[in-house]
């Protein structure tokens, strides 16, 4: 699987401990004020795309949906997951410009 850079950077923040994966965490950092940006999978169920854009929104947290629930998962350090959090203000720029 090739990654890219996108992917590359939400490794590094994995690396760094900034990083938070799967459904309830997730939640909890977006709640919690320590989300800094959120990334939905592509292949998340429409429930949960809709459940996150609508708590990002609320809580003036960004949310992109990008890559697939496999791609996150490696990413992230897990098999799966529909979403997750990045909690580091300067991996969450690097990553929403190279989004742009």
């Amino acid at each position: 699987m090739k990654r890219d850079s996108v992917l590359s950077l939400v490794g590094i923040a994995k690396k760094a401990d900034k990083v938070v994966s799967g459904e309830f965490q997730t939640e909890t950092a977006i709640k919690s004020g320590k989300a800094r940006l959120v990334i939905i999978s592509t292949e998340a169920s429409g429930n949960t795309k809709k459940k996150f854009q609508n708590m990002c929104s609320y809580y003036q947290v960004p949310s992109y949906q990008y890559g697939t629930r496999e791609e996150l998962g490696a990413a992230s350090g897990s098999e799966y997951r529909a979403v997750l959090a990045v909690l580091d203000d300067g991996l969450a720029g690097a990553i929403i410009k190279k989004m742009m």
